[in-house]
């Protein structure tokens, strides 16, 4: 066992022993119940530190690919198992904040009446049967003619994370590495971690992905590409098309996965840009309905190439099976009636008011942020504890930026949900602003 790590051992690192243990997981060399050999034999055959090893076996441990057994050891597991702990950092432990800026909910006073569209639904005519499509063909109809690109299939499920864990689980390997985006949604890193897959941070700007750093990524090897289109969450970044082609330019020799999350859905101001208008063939793209129709729908859909997502499709009819077709009704209720669409439009709109009045105010005060969609904004701080403490005194809550890095190199920030303020934006930005720029106490000198 001990050879087999060395031989597949690229750096004197716990990221690399990691990586080590999971390649040979991967190639079946080890497989489950295997009892790995105590740290310090370890150390001393690969002549790394015991603080190396107990660290790349945390590292391991935390994607659940080995666990601890008492006194027989620590073994290999099967993948998954892993809690959510960067999103639940990302939150803060309490909720009693006279103003709560850390959810990154939409505001309930925007999402459309499900009043009429519940009374309007024809029950008796919804299919019943297990055998029935999963997808009702009205809503499949309503969902091409919006899609960013021909979509040679398309599925319902719950919500976009459904959707990611669906696609992770099921094209995806334990030991694989996919790239993400620089800040990235801690969900998405503690779902990666969950099934064994190691994320390269990719950093971003205004127009999205750096091409120079995803071509750096995408050299070294990499099985997919996660990234959100427009109103990127936490920066409010959406892709250009310049930028679009410039990433597609990168990906277009390789053959590395693509996989869009458009969780920002309908409240987005951002055209829907997508990668699989040059790369159908690679490319599967998420479309969220909570945001604009409401978070309890828990809809989703996924549309990309069938030989990607038909065996997701089949996997899934061995446990959930499919979307209830009652909120697929629902959902196409809303997507089709005038009033329901009228009343996303208009929060669409209004979303983007309480944005731009609050990165002005920002701007104003000489604090520069470019969230230029979405319901949130990524404020730049001095220190982000600092900060957090100072926005807590005054009510207000927001989501520390840590969780959210995906690389180690990032800078102190606080996501800030700032589509939840209707009025007062003035008085927001002031306080943002005093926060930005606080820092840690050092104590008495």
């Amino acid at each position: 066992m001990l050879e087999l790590l060395r031989d597949r051992l690229e750096e004197p690192t716990s990221r690399s022993l990691a990586d080590a243990v999971s390649a040979a997981i991967r190639d079946e060399a080890l497989r489950e119940g295997d009892v790995l050999p105590p740290i310090r034999t370890v150390a001393e055959f690969l002549k790394l530190s015991p603080t190396t090893v107990s660290a790349a076996w945390a590292l391991l441990a935390r994607a659940g690919a080995i666990h601890t057994d008492g006194r027989r050891g620590t073994k290999i597991a099967r993948s998954g198992g892993a809690a959510p702990s960067r999103y639940r950092r990302a939150l803060p432990s309490r909720t009693s904040f006279e103003l709560d800026l850390a959810t990154g909910i939409p505001d309930p006073a925007l999402l459309p009446d499900l009043g009429p569209a519940l009374r309007s639904l024809q029950v008796a005519a919804t299919p019943s049967s297990y055998l029935d499509d999963p997808v009702l063909a009205g809503l499949a109809e309503v969902l091409r003619a919006d899609w960013p690109y021909p979509a040679e299939r398309i599925t319902v499920v719950d919500g976009a994370m459904d959707a990611l864990d669906l696609l992770a689980e099921n094209l995806l390997r334990f030991g694989d590495r996919v790239v993400v985006e620089h800040p990235c949604f801690p969900p998405l890193l503690d779902l990666l971690d969950a099934v064994g897959v190691r994320s390269v941070g990719v950093s971003l700007d205004d127009e999205g992905m750096i091409p120079g750093e995803l071509q750096a990524a995408v050299r070294s090897g990499v099985r997919a590409v996660f990234l959100q289109p427009r109103a990127q969450n936490p920066t409010g970044a959406s892709l250009t098309e310049r930028r679009a082609a410039e990433l597609c330019e990168v990906l277009r020799g390789s053959d590395t996965l693509i996989i869009e999350d458009d969780s920002a859905g309908a409240i987005a101001t951002s055209a829907p840009i997508s990668l699989g208008a040059s790369i159908p063939e690679r490319t599967l793209h998420v479309r969220s309905f909570s945001k604009s129709h409401g978070p309890d729908l828990r809809l989703a859909a996924i549309g990309g190439p069938a030989a990607l997502l038909d065996p997701v499709i089949e996997r899934r009819l061995l446990g959930q099976g499919w979307t209830s077709r009652l909120l697929q009704s629902l959902l196409l209720e809303l997507l089709t009636q005038p009033g329901p669409v009228r009343q996303v439009r208009a929060a669409r709109a209004e979303y983007a008011r309480r944005r731009t009045a609050v990165v002005k105010a920002l701007l104003a005060r000489g604090v520069e942020v470019s969230a230029s969609d979405g319901i949130n904004l990524w404020l730049p701080v001095a220190d982000e504890a600092a900060a957090l403490v100072r926005l807590a005194s005054r009510g207000i809550g927001a989501a520390a930026g840590g969780p959210f890095a995906s690389k180690p190199d990032g800078d102190p920030h606080l996501r800030v949900t700032v589509g939840l303020v209707a009025s007062n934006h003035d008085e927001l930005a002031a306080e943002l602003a005093e926060a930005s720029r606080v820092g840690a106490w050092s104590g008495p000198r």
